[in-house]
């Protein structure tokens, strides 16, 4: 049993992601994506993957990024376009009124 979660241990490892080395570097063009592109990129994410399966030159993230506030506008714009506005935390349950009262 200690050998299997030990295997298991080493293959969840292995999927960690590491630290981009072009990460808060410039482009060929020398622009980073920023805030504003990173929301674009999060709301547009859906339809880049379905067109990154088909195609190699599209990726769903822009490596050259400015760092946190790239991934603060990514995850806010994909949260935005698989619906994610937190409405379902907020349900009202209403009592059903008892219609046989004695």
């Amino acid at each position: 049993m200690m050998i299997i979660a030990g295997l298991l241990a080493i293959s969840l490892a292995g999927c960690a992601p590491g630290p981009s080395p072009v990460a808060g570097t410039a482009n060929e063009e020398g622009e980073m994506a920023g805030f504003w592109q990173g929301l674009w990129q999060g709301i547009i994410a859906p339809i880049t993957f379905i067109v990154s399966l088909f195609t190699s030159d599209i990726s769903i993230y822009e490596v050259h990024n400015n760092g946190g506030w790239y991934d603060l506008g990514y995850m806010l714009g994909l949260a935005a376009s698989l619906g994610g506005s937190g409405r379902g935390s907020t349900t009202v349950y209403r009592r059903r009124r008892n219609r046989y009262v004695d």
